[in-house]
């Protein structure tokens, strides 16, 4: 006997620290559907703000709206699987059999995910190289001095 399918729709709570590696935090939502054999049909980022309380010792959240359809019976897994892991704060999952395919088609942003997952990215790799190099500017200042020092 198979399950029902149905369409819904999750909110995925992502603190900001772990929202800094968009690509991941992005794979492991789509993993953890995947694993309930969930299909997406979209998936954006909603929106970054401040919580109205803290959890988990965490003042601002990022937000991750995704349409999917899956077994009636999956939705305890997926549940059960956000709370368990340590880097999806909260999750809502509700039905979304009212919305049209058209409705849920203009959530779509899986690209602009990736867009903005690759500008992150580069900028987390720009500020490393750029870390790096500090030391041993400020390292070749010191020498600079010491040299002029010794002249004197």
């Amino acid at each position: 006997m198979s399950a029902k399918t149905r369409m819904y729709e999750a909110m995925f709570l992502v603190s900001q620290s772990e929202a800094a590696d968009l690509g991941s935090i992005v794979a492991r939502i789509e993993e953890i559907l995947h694993r309930s054999h969930a299909e997406i049909v979209a998936m954006k980022k909603w929106d970054e703000r401040r919580l109205a309380y803290e959890i988990e010792k965490q003042r601002r959240g990022v937000y991750f709206l995704v349409y999917f359809r899956a077994p009636t019976t999956a939705v305890a897994g997926i549940e059960r699987d956000c709370n368990l892991g340590e880097r999806i704060m909260r999750v809502m999952i509700l039905n979304a059999e009212h919305l049209s395919d058209e409705e849920i088609a203009l959530q779509d942003d899986r690209s602009g995910l990736g867009v903005e997952a690759n500008l992150r990215r580069q900028e987390a790799e720009k500020a490393a190289a750029a870390e790096a190099a500090a030391p041993a500017t400020v390292a070749a200042g010191a020498s600079d001095e010491g040299s002029a020092d010794a002249s004197e």
